[in-house]
């Protein structure tokens, strides 16, 4: 497997690791601000399909799988509403995405404008109504699971074993992600064998990233008790 795209979501989970070290310092709201800027870059990353060893997925894969290490730091530092705080955040901030695109849609080129480069925009920017509303509903289950599982976890370990509750949480919303997401987005267009082919191959993917983030989130933590 070409090592490329493991540093890439190494590299991806650095940046978002180095934003909660900072929120830290500086506070929560850095975090929140961060979060939803991750989750607006996914929805518009999302158009472009990438090959992760023989699987294929979504461009915006690494970014999204990085905003559960991000919800799960905010729950450790700052509790589970700061986190509830960022899924939210995270929710509205598309909605404006949404309607901003939708309007730049609408509206007519200017003549200045290369015709070639109007039908490239509009070819992806113009999000199907399906796949949006599909990956909403996803977004809004899955990300309210991981920060409640998250926290349901760290109260039944004592705050001990943060790596358990890291993994367990991301890894059981990330399944509930997948599965609500390509079953509402895809079910009825492509045969079911594809379908399951399409829940299996991301959730490998987004596993393989969770099991990679689990240093960063003992390294933001580290980090957090230096600014302490």
């Amino acid at each position: 497997m070409d090592p490329t795209p493991i540093f890439w979501a190494a590299a991806t989970l650095a940046i978002v690791t180095a934003c909660a070290a900072l929120a830290a310092r500086r506070g929560p709201e850095i975090a929140v601000g961060v979060f939803a800027s991750l989750t607006v870059l996914a929805n518009l990353l999302a158009v472009k399909t990438i090959a992760f060893g023989p699987f294929i997925a979504p461009a915006a894969v690494l970014v999204y799988a990085s905003t559960f290490l991000l919800t799960d730091i905010l729950s450790e530092l700052f509790g589970e509403e700061k986190a509830r705080l960022a899924v939210w955040t995270g929710f509205l901030a598309n909605v404006v995405m949404l309607v901003s695109v939708l309007i730049a849609l609408r509206w007519s080129s200017s003549p200045l404008m290369d015709p070639a480069l109007a039908s490239s925009f509009d070819a992806v920017f113009g999000f199907a109504p399906r796949v949006i509303a599909a990956s909403m509903i996803a977004y809004l289950v899955s990300q309210h699971h991981d920060v409640w599982a998250y926290g349901f976890l760290r109260k039944k370990t004592g705050g001990r074993h943060m790596w358990l509750r890291n993994n367990a949480s991301t890894a059981a919303s990330q399944a509930i992600d997948t599965l609500i997401f390509i079953t509402l987005a895809f079910y009825g267009l492509v045969p079911n064998s594809v379908l399951l082919q399409m829940i299996a191959g991301q959730y490998v993917i987004k596993i393989l990233i969770a099991a990679l983030d689990t240093p960063f989130i003992y390294l933001a933590l580290a980090a957090a008790r230096r600014a302490g």
